[in-house]
């Protein structure tokens, strides 16, 4: 790994292959049969790299739900987690692991949420791969009990 302001490298597979790289819909950005990886924005990240990695990177979230939401990037252009290679989620969850700790040493949240959405009907909207290091305040939230199952309403709440 790399301190932030190193030269990025070129998005490859660890084993060359182009798996989820192709013209399909489903592994584009937002969808769009006309958006490859040459225009995905996490394919050329505008923000500054928090860390890197060979094969992953972080940068702050552009659309942060809390202070400190970062997201860790594979380089190799795939549309979800599930496409990723075995190499590839590791140096990911490498980089979740120095995030976490990144974010505790800086921010000082008192929870972190991690997640990942596969697919539009899980709500994803960038078609390259990304996990969400998400740090959480003590009183963000009037009752954070249930943490992710709140994405579909009223299944938060439990026994």
């Amino acid at each position: 790994m790399s301190p932030t302001g190193s030269t990025p490298e070129k998005s490859t597979s660890p084993s060359g292959s182009s798996r989820g790289s192709d013209d399909n819909p489903s592994r584009n950005p937002a969808g769009d049969p006309t958006r490859g990886p040459a225009r995905c924005p996490f394919c050329a990240p505008a923000a500054p790299k928090i860390i890197e990695h060979r094969l992953a990177f972080a940068i702050p979230d552009a659309y942060p739900v809390s202070e400190g939401h970062t997201l860790v990037i594979p380089r190799r252009h795939v549309a979800d987690y599930f496409l990723m290679h075995p190499e590839e989620k590791d140096a990911c969850w490498e980089l979740v692991e120095w995030v976490r700790q990144y974010l505790l040493d800086i921010y000082h949240p008192t929870g972190i949420n991690v997640g990942f959405n596969c697919g539009r009907s899980a709500g994803q909207t960038i078609f390259h791969a990304h996990i969400h290091v998400i740090p959480r305040y003590d009183g963000d939230t009037p009752n954070p009990r249930g943490g992710v199952r709140h994405c579909i309403p009223g299944k938060g709440d439990y026994g």
